[in-house]
């Protein structure tokens, strides 16, 4: 396996979660950027207009979304999200739609990592709740 790789799985393995609610432990949903396909960095202006076209998606969807951030967990790094109330595979489809490595999947509050464009196996986090950080508001530097 090639060694950034095997890296940047890692990374995805400590991502935190900031929210501006909560959320009930009994919803199932997947968590999906559009920003930095690939793995690739962007620009900001390019990843808002990823972030706008994965928004319109969504919307197709007619399921209930919430905006959020996915950041490292020294915050170096954080990309605008949505939490998405989506099964499995419509989430995965979507993910590889915008080009993401991987996506999350999170069921009776229990994390997933799984794999859209990486070959990696899908791999359990553990529980989801104290991954995230209820904010008054999302950071305005994703």
């Amino acid at each position: 396996m090639n060694h950034s790789v095997e890296r940047l799985w890692h990374e995805y393995q400590q991502t935190e979660f900031l929210f501006t609610q909560g959320l009930s432990p009994k919803i199932s949903f997947a968590i999906i950027t559009a920003h930095n396909p690939k793995g690739q960095t962007l620009a900001p202006s390019q990843n808002r207009l990823l972030d706008r076209k994965l928004l319109q998606e969504i919307l197709g969807l007619r399921r209930p979304y919430r905006a959020m951030v996915g950041a490292s967990q020294d915050g170096s790094h954080m990309e605008k999200s949505w939490a998405v109330a989506t099964d499995k595979a419509s989430a995965i489809k979507l993910g590889c739609k915008f080009n993401q490595n991987a996506i999350y999947y999170v069921e009776s509050d229990k994390l997933q990592l799984i794999p859209c464009l990486l070959s990696q196996q899908e791999t359990a986090l553990g529980a989801f709740s104290p991954r995230v950080n209820v904010v008054h508001e999302l950071p305005d530097s994703v």
